[in-house]
């Protein structure tokens, strides 16, 4: 098994346009990531998104990609709560949108787990098992918030 890549797929009853601002758009990341309250995104290659996880900590991103409507991408620091995304202390989130009949197909890579370090106070929720395990969970609730 490759426990350096997290591959998920999901059908979302929603056009692709709507699935791609549930993704990127302020209010609604803060809706189904967050804690309820609109992050900060500066939504450009180099810009910086502020995701809000709880206790897990706060985290600044480093976006990579942005090719709206189908691709969005980001290195997460998920290890290092506070301190910005970069190629050694994080991982990338990518996520994939293609139109299908009736809705839109959601893919999310995470990639980059076999190189990172993590201090072991952070084990627990941030390696392999807890992003493989926590992105079933929140492309869930990005899924039931893009249908409503």
């Amino acid at each position: 098994m490759d426990r350096d890549r997290i591959e998920k797929d999901t059908f979302v009853k929603a056009p692709v346009e709507r699935v791609w601002a549930v993704l990127t758009e302020p209010q609604h990341v803060g809706a189904w990531f967050g804690q309820g309250e609109p992050l900060e995104i500066d939504l450009r290659p180099g810009g910086v998104m502020h995701l809000d996880h709880g206790e897990h900590g706060q985290f600044p991103t480093l976006i990579v990609a942005v090719d709206p409507p189908r691709h969005f991408a980001y290195r997460w620091a998920s290890a290092y709560p506070g301190e910005l995304a970069t190629e050694d202390n994080s991982t990338l989130v990518e996520f994939f949108l293609e139109p299908e009949a009736d809705g839109t197909r959601l893919r999310l890579t995470e990639s980059g787990f076999a190189g990172l370090t993590i201090p072991p106070s952070r084990a627990e929720t941030a390696g392999y098992d807890s992003h493989d395990g926590g992105w079933t969970a929140m492309l869930s609730k990005a899924q039931e918030y893009a249908e409503q």
